[in-house]
């Protein structure tokens, strides 16, 4: 599966616009990355308990967006992106959306 942030792929054309395609995933924070992160912003610095859970969620979210464009018949991925929001302040939203697409 090619996933790629540009409209096109260099080298490939598109022979069939499928539509779009999400990857999405849901984390709660982990109690002991709220306290060190509390403390964290005290001092200022890489939250890295935050930093990993993104990392996660990311990787999860561009997984789910693969197998969604797999199950509808692409095999590629086109104007990829990310987004990311705070949910209910004690966790993180990650989704991963884009346009599925045949390629040849």
């Amino acid at each position: 599966m090619i996933i790629v942030t540009s409209n096109d792929i260099p080298g490939a054309t598109v022979t069939r616009t499928i539509g779009e395609v999400f990857g999405l995933t849901v984390r709660s924070r982990h109690i002991g990355s709220n306290i060190a992160a509390g403390f964290k912003s005290l001092a200022g610095g890489e939250l890295r308990g935050i930093t990993q859970l993104l990392q996660e969620a990311r990787g999860e979210a561009l997984q789910r967006l693969a197998e969604e464009a797999t199950r509808a018949g692409g095999n590629a991925v086109v104007a990829f992106r990310f987004e990311t929001t705070e949910y209910a302040g004690t966790g993180v939203e990650v989704c991963a959306y884009g346009t599925a697409v045949i390629i040849a």
